[in-house]
């Protein structure tokens, strides 16, 4: 199915236009805001060891460290999504890195448990409020035939963070080692902070490439019937003439979206798709991602007595095991358009469960564990790129109409954070009570659920304008029972 498009409508100008220079500055915002996500929600599972001990914090109080970033994205996700959708997408990005900005430097300038928390909370609003953002200004903002690889290509970006939070924890480790005879002590105080402050760093880069970048979404104008505003808008998108009528737009709709018109009929479907899925991945996700480096000393360095030997190889361990979150990625770049958005989304669920059973193979196998450990990691982080950890995100804004897009996206990584909140704070207290090998079987059983509710809840994007997605949204406010064609596609 295709929408109807009159000619000149900025709808048909974007996807017959080239790759402009703005649009790729947009994109470039985008990822390095996606990077911070990922280098600070991976970071914290090199710091916790040396957490634990300068704090002398408990089980509970790890928990609650680990969970306070997700905790907000949440937060941030559900509160700041729908504020995006009334007021833009250009004011929400500045307030977001400002936030980004003071919250990290307050993580590596904690002075307790307890000022650490709260500024993880506040890290976390921000990571919350990007996720709606960013997707929304990308997927409005670039041509139909490639949205799927450039937002897919963004969000790779959490990767290449997650990458980048291992390596800084094995270099400033190695440097605490190179530079004190003694290294342990002083490590256990500054190496965290050392390891946060990096962070702080690449927020202040994002923060000046966004003060470089004035553009609001033309759509949003659109939508808004500003069409003065919009021609403006995407004169500087396009990088060429145009003029924007009303009389070759879509009608307006200022209508605010509410969280609840997100489950009227018209739109259940769409919300279902976006958000169950997500929620069940991030369970797995940031259950395993977070707890990557602890996982690995546990199952492939359980005979180091060394301290700081230990932490040293696990994060090495960590940083080989996300050069493979980004192989993934850079998978589902390449296919996303050819599979198409639904069968790379089941298939990658399936291969993340095959990942988790190879890894609790490896702690019931004699022998054997470092390998097991090793392959179950590879195949876990290399599907869920080349499949959900992509393809949730990059549907949560193709699903959703303009006027409700960043509303339906954000509450869709609300849900999924509240399976974060599960991944990070509960998982280890049911590793200390089954066993990890017991709990990965559990969550293998998780993804294979995501992978039939995936299925079940199918719309195929792929290929298709947002135009169309919007015009079949809006037959079925009018016929419920409408079908779609094209869209809602077997595999």
């Amino acid at each position: 199915m295709t929408a109807t498009v009159p000619p000149g409508s900025f709808e048909q100008r974007l996807d017959n236009a080239p790759l402009t220079r703005t649009m790729g500055l947009l994109w470039l915002l985008s990822a390095g805001l996606i990077a911070l996500d990922g280098f600070d929600f991976f970071v914290i599972g090199v710091a916790i060891p040396f957490l634990k001990q300068d704090f002398g914090l408990d089980a509970a109080a790890i928990g609650a460290v680990a969970t306070a970033a997700v905790v907000g994205s949440l937060v941030g996700s559900l509160t700041l999504g729908p504020i995006t959708d009334r007021v833009g997408r250009k004011p929400m990005l500045m307030v977001d890195v400002i936030l980004f900005v003071v919250a990290t430097a307050g993580t590596a300038l904690a002075w307790n448990a307890a000022s650490l928390i709260a500024f993880r909370f506040l890290v976390g609003v921000a990571i919350g409020a990007d996720y709606p953002i960013s997707v929304a200004y990308i997927t409005e903002n670039v041509p139909a035939r490639y949205r799927g690889r450039l937002v897919i290509g963004a969000f790779t970006f959490q990767a290449v963070g997650a990458l980048l939070g291992a390596l800084t924890g094995v270099v400033v480790l190695h440097l605490f080692g190179v530079w004190y005879p003694d290294p342990e002590p002083l490590a256990v105080q500054y190496a965290w902070r050392w390891m946060l402050g990096v962070g702080v760093a690449w927020a202040v880069l994002v923060a000046a490439l966004r003060l470089s970048i004035r553009l609001e979404s033309p759509r949003y104008y659109i939508n808004r019937g500003e069409y003065e505003a919009a021609s403006v808008a995407a004169r500087q998108l396009l990088g060429e003439a145009i003029v924007i009528t009303a009389d070759l737009e879509p009608p307006p709709d200022l209508e605010p979206a509410t969280l609840a018109t997100l489950f009227t009929p018209p739109h259940r479907r769409s919300t279902l798709l976006a958000a169950v899925p997500w929620f069940l991945q991030d369970i797995a996700t940031y259950g395993i991602g977070i707890f990557t480096p602890v996982i690995i000393a546990m199952l492939a360095l359980s005979t180091e007595t060394d301290f700081m030997v230990r932490q040293i190889n696990s994060a090495r361990g960590a940083a080989l095991v996300d050069v493979f979150l980004i192989v993934g990625f850079l998978g589902a770049v390449a296919l996303v358009e050819r599979l198409g958005r639904i069968r790379l989304q089941v298939m990658g669920f399936v291969g993340m469960a095959v990942g988790l059973l190879l890894l609790a193979a490896s702690g019931l196998v004699s022998g054997a564990e470092t390998g097991l450990v090793l392959a179950g990691f590879l195949v876990f982080n290399l599907m869920m790129n080349a499949g959900p950890n992509a393809t949730t995100f990059l549907l949560s804004g193709e699903v959703f109409p303009t006027s409700m897009r960043a509303t339906g996206a954000g509450f869709a990584a609300a849900f999924a954070k509240a399976g974060a909140v599960l991944g990070t704070f509960v998982l280890p207290m049911l590793a200390t009570a089954w066993g990890i090998p017991l709990l990965l079987v559990g969550l293998a059983l998780v993804c294979v659920l995501a992978a039939a509710l995936t299925y079940r809840f199918r719309i195929e994007t792929t290929g298709q304008s947002l135009e169309a997605v919007q015009d079949w949204e809006r037959s079925q406010a009018a016929t419920p029972s409408s079908p779609l064609p094209q869209m809602v596609n077997d595999l």
